[in-house]
């Protein structure tokens, strides 16, 4: 196998060694572990959760791992196969399914090899996406199922992981907090991701998913294939009509009908406590789509100025509830088409909220940041030369030396032109685009304000030209007045620039105390209390 800087900056991540034949490799003693699973638990003896455990601990040893796993791992992994799965499917588990995925181990280096060859012409192999590098990871979902097994094995290293912002990777935390601080929903996510690998072990999928680190620059050059960070006065000067907004108030982002960008509300570090107790928005979706999973593997936390994009991860488990009620409620079927790379018509976004931001979160500094997150997320960074001209269209410019947008010299056209400019851009860049379904991102855990929240979303959404933007309230008591609000201010015909001023000046009455009310109830008195 060829040396390439992709391999070369995962490869301490990854439990595999190179041989003297320059070939990815397990070592010796993993293989013979593997190779006696894959022959079934008469040979492995490998037969319930306990012995799982101990397999697991030797192989750990063999690879040189010397961090420790999570204390209570070993009693998670028992108590889930040996008391919480019933005895038929316990036995049918490490009967049928265990020595699958040892198979599938076995010919991780293989395709991790065929993955190398694959991406070599176009830049998508596997690597540390690192901070402020914005590029894009492309793996077959075989690939995906390989590196999952990884994770339930607890085979990667994680040393160093903290040093670079990663987050967890192995489920010995997933299990070990099953053990110490039993709950059902906790049981119910191990349930989800049980199903996933009897699911690949049934029927392998033969797609892929690709995972995407987006960037607004911090810097402008004139060469920079991406857009830079936009400040205040890009927002004040926005001259964008703000796109249709829908309101459901029951349903889920997951559910949408029609194809749409999905917002994860995410951590700064990827799957957010996924693997560890967390059990709302973000944790739910990976537990349901696990192969989301593996971004987790090779994508560092989130600064200010990015988000991540997945495209493709297949759901495979259906569910109820939500946090401590939350229940794996069987198989599920995804029926979303592929596109011409294989990968499913799902679209996931992760953005991260600030946290706890109280009264913070009023000050233009803010506004600005969660602004901005929001439509790095929503942007569709392949469309460049028409953002471009989003950015010319709000006359802006960046003054020399700085990242401050100003306003354009010579700027000379009329508003009539640059309303039939704005027309028919947005019909030229929108006739195939993909709107954006979201929710009360950063708010609930996260403390965020809501109202101000929903204005954020929609103001990135329309600044991104996306057609639509279809919001779910999950039945939240602050949001009961959103649809009527949201029809009103359309009547009004503002754009991104009015809405956003409008915006600003409640905040600012919010920080000097002169403003009692939320957003809503402020802009329209009327309202019903």
């Amino acid at each position: 196998m060829e040396d390439s800087a992709e391999l070369e900056s995962i490869l301490p991540y990854l439990p595999l060694v190179i041989g003297s034949s320059r070939r990815l490799l397990w070592p010796s003693k993993v293989v013979e572990a593997l190779e006696a699973m894959s022959r079934g638990p008469d040979h492995s003896l490998v037969n319930c959760g306990e012995v799982l455990s101990i397999a697991i601990s030797d192989m750990r040893a063999s690879l040189s791992l010397a961090d420790p796993l999570a204390l209570s791992a070993p009693l998670g992994y028992a108590l889930f196969f040996d008391e919480l799965m019933s005895g038929a499917d316990s036995r049918k588990w490490f009967a049928e399914d265990i020595p699958k995925l040892a198979n599938l181990l076995l010919r991780l280096p293989s395709l991790l090899e065929v993955h190398y060859q694959n991406s070599r012409a176009y830049g998508y192999g596997l690597r540390i996406l690192g901070p402020q590098q914005p590029g894009m990871v492309l793996l077959s979902q075989e690939l995906i199922g390989a590196l999952l097994a990884c994770s339930l094995f607890c085979l990667f290293p994680i040393s160093n992981r903290g040093l670079k912002h990663l987050p967890t990777i192995n489920f010995d935390q997933l299990f070990a907090s099953l053990y110490d601080s039993y709950s059902e929903s906790q049981e119910n996510k191990v349930r989800c991701i049980i199903c996933y690998f009897q699911r690949i072990c049934l029927q392998m999928p033969t797609g892929s998913v690709s995972f995407e680190r987006k960037l607004l620059s911090l810097e402008h050059h004139p060469w920079q294939s991406f857009l830079s960070y936009p400040y205040a006065d890009f927002w004040t000067k926005s001259t964008i009509p703000l796109c249709p907004f829908q309101v459901h108030s029951s349903g889920l982002i997951e559910d949408h009908a029609i194809e749409a960008l999905e917002v994860d509300f995410a951590n700064k570090y990827l799957g957010g406590g996924a693997l560890h107790r967390g059990c709302v928005q973000e944790e739910i979706r990976f537990m349901i789509n696990p192969e989301l999973i593996a971004g987790m593997l090779f994508l560092p936390s989130m600064a200010d100025n990015e988000a991540i994009e997945i495209v493709g991860a297949e759901r495979f488990s259906d569910y109820t509830g939500y946090a401590s009620s939350f229940r794996f409620s069987g198989d599920y079927v995804d029926k979303r088409s592929v596109d011409f790379l294989g990968r499913r018509k799902t679209r996931i976004v992760a953005i991260d909220a600030l946290c706890s931001p109280r009264m913070k979160q009023y000050k233009l500094k803010y506004l600005i940041r969660e602004t901005n997150k929001a439509i790095c997320g929503f942007l569709d960074q392949s469309k460049y030369s028409q953002y471009k001209r989003i950015f010319k269209m709000n006359s802006v410019q960046l003054n020399e030396g700085s990242s401050l947008p100003i306003k354009a010299k010579g700027e000379s056209r009329t508003e009539e032109v640059r309303k039939s400019d704005e027309k028919s851009w947005r019909l030229e860049d929108c006739e195939n685009y993909i709107g954006i379904a979201t929710g009360n991102w950063g708010c609930g855990a996260f403390g965020g304000d809501p109202e101000v929240k929903t204005i954020i979303q929609w103001l990135a959404a329309s600044q991104a030209l996306r057609p639509f933007i279809s919001y779910y309230t999950f039945g939240l008591e602050a949001l009961q007045s959103l649809a009527q609000v949201t029809q009103w201010i359309i009547l009004q015909k503002w754009n991104v620039g009015d809405l956003w001023n409008i915006l600003i000046e409640y905040s600012s009455q919010k920080l000097r105390g002169e403003a009692d009310v939320g957003f809503f109830a402020w802009l329209l008195p009327s309202l019903p209390k």
